[in-house]
């Protein structure tokens, strides 16, 4: 829109009015109402009533939907004292709005806290005087005096008023039924009556009923009540539906709070701090004080949450001028709420909007953590995390005989947390005295452990401390473990000479009874897995494999039968048997692998360690994937995540998620796929690999979104998972996936504009692919969209390129199809009905063309499909031509261009008859449209003639949709040429 300095005066009325539909049309805001403000002048300067009482209409109604609601005031008195002197001046429209924003003003001045409540109820009286006199029911009025009661917390009087409300007669002053059913939740919902809410709100949020502001207002307002009820997925969706809708509308200050609360009462810390930086007018905008309560009641909630979390001092968006933390704006939001709350307490003599407010910035979050699949990883938090503990410790000095018992209990049972309960031995160790020698030994083996492939020195230590505890099995199964750290950091070589002196002395030793089982099965399994790692190495021999597969082999022959209770050993055995299933896939043998990956998971299972099979059963997964039993693979799957339970790392959880939804996806089961993708976003932004591994979930998520219809979700995953997807990271296939997918949901919501952005991106990307099938085929989505959004001479181009292509590929259907959408376009262009009928006769002849060079031996489908497309488009043809002529023509020029019409339909009649049964809807479809041009020609014999021969094709006893909706037209058409007639 040009700035109001360069728009030219309005020279008449019908400029006028159309001056003010393209300003409505425009996002709300100041710029829109200062535009309406100049529309008022020009329609000052026409001298013609009814243009200003227009002007001052449209004045008031973008007044109302933005945030300068305080403005309406003015026009409205003017509006209505125009109205006491000169009602004729009022159309019967205009008569009608002015009665009809009397609720806009009750509302109004409510939502003003300077305004005094005589004011208010002397207003609501004149209201319902007004409507009185006008005829109208009270249900407008009595719904106003309930807004009033409740706001001022009169609760005897809001429920009188609710239900007289409830039972006036609905009549054209009435809010329509969206809003209503919204002001009729939100009661029950403040009554703490949230599934009678949640009911009456279900016909808006089901899309039944809409509105400008519905169901957007629902949407958020069924937020808070969903999570009391535990009804999260519904939550979820709602939000990510509801906020889409708001984002861009500045008049929805109140309902984008709603979100802003819902996302700090579920975890979702920090995307309530990205919605917040949206928008940092919202912090000051005066014109709408209650709304700004109600957004600064939740900053404050908001703010307290992420103090509470240790982040008070995190840098946080706030009021425009200078910086703030969490902590700051905490205070500053609190306190600004709690003045406008005070505010309107003073002028209703009440302390209700103040004990709203403070329980507002006092709710306990409803969730821990809820997924919402889009980017927004929690913060993390300052707090230290508490060492493992065996019970609750007296105050003053730690335990450490407890401390190390608990430990040793971990570690000789092979727990998950050993190691934290190892380091908590070591932390305490400095304060409350000395450690054995054997205890140090642990203490630094675990500590070696913990250091992974830089734990050398720790695993030396240990070895040192066993010796001086007198325990060479124990030393060299220690010196083992260092020599296995030097495999991981990438020394095969040395670590392989390492081994080999503590592995041919602990042999030694075990066979003069000098130490047992578990020590020696340790270094021998350090053995095996250092020549694993050769194994593994790019490049290596053949040679390798035989030898790391004995190495294995020897660790079940030495602990095989003389585990017994001993967990480690059973371990042992679960380990051994998964490195023979990596031989196995690394030697050729996928089967083999998966069925020693089964066993190895089985046995850890058996020993009381599910945690340890978690890996295995991800290696089953794949393979099974690979071997194409997709069963096996999602049992394996679904095991993986039972077995990981708690301890399962993040990054583990979200690939097992997004292989499960993959594996689900699959088979179709969208709804549990997009389940499984929704956790694996979730868990890969707690692992910190939202923008990668994170991005890829977001983009599975969106697709099996899609695939349910759920539009405004998908659209908002999938313009999150755009923010972090590369053509580098994740592949370029993924990127126009992801913007073609969004193209799509984009188009069902209606924002066209925006779909055709996203499918010319995806297009431009697909254009340097050597197969380009894709990029027609983005092309002609692209072209639709655009002509959808009135980009007419931009649909062209877009068709034309698509044509090309098609051309290029030897597609003629799809080369047909933009022929045919390019001449319907140029029919309503400059280009006219000439262009049209040169692009619809191309269409013809192009199918035409196509059958004649079909060589009789083609496949049949292929023959059947061109004939059906040479149908399809003569019909076009004939529905283009019958509505090609103007209104405005003579009854010659009316007549020719039905007989063409008429012609074409003729012959898309004859090319499905030759198709018989298989194009039985298509036939009598364009039997009923010549009928109907028969009819319009003077014809009527020839018309019933073609109504009856539809009768015929179906018979009195077909009952399928469209043969009943056949016969009826057809039976229409019969009876309109005997009225005719």
């Amino acid at each position: 829109m040009s700035d109001i300095g360069d728009i030219g005066a309005i020279g008449d009325f019908d400029a006028l009015r159309h001056a003010m539909a393209e300003n409505g049309e425009q996002p709300e805001g100041p710029a829109r109402n200062a535009r309406a403000e100049h529309l008022l002048g020009e329609a000052e300067r026409l001298g013609i009533p009814l243009a200003v009482v227009e002007a001052l209409g449209h004045q008031l109604k973008v007044y109302n939907y933005s945030s300068e609601k305080a403005k309406m005031f003015v026009p409205f008195a003017r509006l209505l004292r125009m109205w006491d002197e000169r009602p004729e001046d009022f159309d019967e429209y205009e008569a009608h709005s002015l009665h009809w924003v009397f609720k806009w003003m009750s509302a109004g001045m409510l939502d003003q806290p300077h305004i005094p409540l005589a004011s208010v109820e002397k207003w609501l009286g004149e209201m319902e005087h007004r409507y009185r006199l006008a005829g109208h029911s009270e249900r407008a009025v009595r719904s106003a005096e309930f807004s009033v009661a409740a706001h001022v917390g009169d609760l005897a009087r809001a429920e009188r008023a609710f239900s007289a409300w409830l039972a006036a007669d609905r009549d054209q002053m009435a809010d329509c039924h969206a809003c209503e059913l919204h002001g009729q939740g939100w009661w029950r919902a403040e009554c703490g009556r949230d599934e009678e809410a949640l009911r009456l709100w279900a016909p808006v949020l089901d899309g039944e009923f809409a509105c400008a502001h519905e169901p957007h207002t629902v949407l958020a307002s069924s937020l808070v009540p969903l999570l009391r009820l535990g009804r999260l997925d519904e939550a979820r969706a709602n939000h990510l539906r509801g906020f889409r809708l708001v984002r861009s509308m500045e008049s929805m200050r109140g309902a984008y709070a709603d979100h802003v609360e819902f996302c700090a009462l579920t975890g979702n810390e920090a995307r309530a701090l990205e919605l917040l930086a949206e928008r940092p007018a919202y912090f000051t905008d005066d014109g709408h004080p209650r709304s700004k309560l109600d957004f600064l009641s939740v900053v404050a909630l908001l703010t307290d949450r992420l103090t509470a979390l240790g982040l008070g001092g995190r840098p946080v968006p706030g009021p425009a001028g200078r910086e703030w933390t969490a902590a700051q704006l905490s205070s500053h939001a609190r306190a600004e709420a709690l003045r406008l709350a005070g505010e309107f307490d003073a002028r209703n003599g009440s302390t209700h909007v103040s004990q709203r407010a403070r329980a507002r910035m006092a709710q306990e979050p409803l969730a821990d953590r809820l997924p919402l699949g889009v980017r927004g990883a929690r913060p993390s938090v300052s707090a230290p995390v508490p060492a493992p503990r065996v019970a609750e410790e007296p105050a003053g000095e730690p335990d450490l005989a407890a401390l190390l018992a608990e430990a040793r209990r971990q570690s000789d049972t092979l727990q998950p947390r050993a190691i934290e309960a190892w380091m908590a031995v070591g932390e305490a160790v400095g304060d409350v005295g000395e450690l054995t020698a054997r205890d140090r030994a642990e203490l630094a083996e675990h500590e070696g452990m913990a250091r992974g492939p830089e734990g050398l020195a720790s695993f030396e230590e240990a070895a040192h401390w066993y010796a001086e505890a007198d325990d060479p099995g124990e030393c060299l199964a220690s010196r083992a473990r260092g020599a296995y750290v030097r495999a991981l950091a990438g020394d095969v070589e040395a670590a392989l000479a390492a081994v080999e002196e503590p592995y041919d002395r602990v042999l030694a030793l075990y066979a003069e009874d000098g130490t047992g089982v578990r020590q020696a099965a340790g270094v021998l399994m350090s053995r095996a897995r250092i020549l694993m790692r050769c194994a593994h190495e790019e490049g290596a021999g053949e040679e390798v494999f035989p030898v790391a597969e004995a190495a294995v082999r020897e660790v079940l022959a030495l602990v095989g039968g003389r585990a017994g209770d001993d967990v480690r050993l059973h371990a042992r055995v679960a380990e051994a048997h998964a490195m023979l299933a990596e031989l196995a896939a690394l030697g050729g043998d996928p089967e083999g692998a998966a069925q020693l990956f089964a066993r190895a998971s089985a046995e850890f299972v058996a020993a009381g360690l599910p945690w340890f099979a978690v890996e295995y059963e991800a290696r089953l997964a794949s393979l099974a994937h690979h071997l194409g039993d997709m069963t096996q693979a999602e049992r394996a799957l679904r095991a993986a995540l039972e077995h990981g339970g708690p301890v399962l790392e993040p990054v583990g959880r979200a690939q097992l998620h997004l292989q499960l939804a993959e594996v689900v996806g699959g088979r179709g089961e969208a709804e549990e796929a997009a389940e499984h993708a929704l956790e694996a976003a979730h868990w890969a932004d707690e692992a910190g690999e939202g923008p990668t591994f994170g991005a890829w979930a977001r983009h599975q998520l969106g697709g099996h979104l899609v695939r349910q219809g759920r539009w405004a979700e998908a659209a908002e995953v999938l313009e999150s998972a755009l923010a972090d997807l590369t053509a580098e990271t994740h592949g370029d296939g993924t990127v126009v996936q992801t913007k073609w997918w969004l193209g799509d949901c984009l188009s069902e919501l209606g924002e066209h504009r925006e779909a055709a952005e996203r499918r010319l991106q995806a297009a431009e990307i697909a254009r340097h692919w050597p197969e380009q099938h894709d990029h027609a085929t983005l092309a002609h989505l692209a072209a639709e969209s655009l002509s959808q959004a009135e980009l007419l001479p931009e649909a062209d181009q877009a068709y034309t390129r698509a044509g090309e292509l098609w051309r290029g590929l030897g597609n003629v259907h799809g080369l047909v199809r933009a022929l045919r959408a390019r001449a319907w376009l140029a029919l309503r262009t400059d280009d006219g009905v000439g262009s049209a009928r040169e692009l619809m006769t191309a269409a013809v002849t192009e199918c035409a063309d196509a059958l004649d060079a079909l060589d009789p031996a083609d496949d049949e489908e292929a023959r059947h499909r061109l004939v059906a497309e040479l149908g399809h488009t003569h019909r076009q043809f004939g529905d283009l031509l019958a509505r090609s002529a103007p209104e405005d023509a003579d009854d010659d020029s009316i007549r020719a261009a039905l007989e063409e019409a008429l012609a074409q339909v003729s012959d898309a009649v004859a090319v499905f008859a030759a198709l018989a049964d298989d194009a039985l809807h298509a036939r009598t479809s364009a039997e009923l449209a010549a009928g109907w041009l028969e009819a319009d020609l003077g014809r009527p014999e020839d018309a019933a003639a073609r109504a009856r021969g539809v009768l015929a094709a179906y018979g009195p006893g077909a009952d399928d949709d469209t043969a009943v909706s056949r016969r009826t037209e057809a039976e229409q058409l019969l009876q309109g040429v005997r009225d005719g007639g």
